[in-house]
């Protein structure tokens, strides 16, 4: 059996996110918390806040909400509102097994992610160390999920290795269990225990031997699906109630 390495149990009712950073805004920043590009590089348009409308706790587990809010801020106009975390400089890992257990929003427009970054960067800037999206959803498309590979030694040599899944029943709008089982050798994709994408890992092509950290967001609008977005699915929820990462 594995060893049970990390564990988030948002259900027992702490409040403690002491090991997640709450990201605020609408801006990708650089390492020195300079903006480099508005929309969070993606053409997003929500601002990211911290507040209990967007950012709370209940007996369901962590809760991420969109809502239709407007926020001004430095003389640009927000539509939206939602919520981004993640553990960079204060959880990452290399290799093992992690399960996210999650409900996810449908509508138009919504954008859940569970995905990880490089901690240090050590092949360079994205996409040269690399990222990993372990879980993203289109709420248009409530019965697919989608698994991601993104790497390449710049910009113009920049690889997407995307994998879809097609849920056999119910929608994304139901507690699931996304996995992620990641060794030296490969990385695997898993929706309640069914891997339904697996990629062989190529050792000086890509960068997926380094520690990753942990993001957790709810985008609204956005290239991944750049469709209309649906204002009567909002308020749109992202709860997850918990996080198991496994050697």
């Amino acid at each position: 059996m594995s060893k049970l390495l990390w564990e988030q149990d948002f259900r027992n009712g702490s409040t403690d996110l002491s090991l997640w950073n709450i990201r605020l805004g609408n801006d990708l920043l650089d390492d020195d918390g300079n903006a480099i590009d508005p929309g969070w590089g993606n053409g997003e348009r929500q601002f990211y806040t911290g507040d209990p409308g967007n950012l709370y706790i209940d007996e369901s587990g962590l809760n991420l909400c969109a809502r239709r809010e407007t926020v001004e801020k430095d003389g640009r106009s927000f539509s939206y509102t939602s919520a981004r975390l993640d553990t960079r400089d204060r959880f990452s890992f290399r290799y093992g097994k992690l399960v996210v257990r999650a409900k996810l929003p449908v509508g138009d427009g919504l954008w859940p992610a569970i995905w990880l970054l490089p901690q240090d960067k050590a092949y360079g800037e994205w996409p040269a160390s690399g990222e990993i999206d372990m879980m993203e959803a289109r709420g248009r498309l409530p019965r697919q999920v989608s698994g991601t590979l993104h790497y390449g030694k710049d910009w113009d040599h920049k690889v997407t290795d995307e994998s879809s899944h097609q849920l056999e029943n119910g929608t994304i709008n139901e507690f699931r269990d996304y996995g992620l089982e990641w060794d030296a050798g490969s990385i695997r994709w898993l929706v309640d225990g069914h891997c339904f994408a697996e990629r062989r890992l190529e050792p000086g092509v890509m960068p997926f031997d380094q520690p990753f950290y942990l993001v957790v967001n709810l985008a609204v609008g956005g290239w991944f699906d750049n469709v209309d977005i649906d204002e009567s699915a909002l308020p749109g929820v992202m709860t997850v109630s918990g996080i198991c990462l496994y050697e």
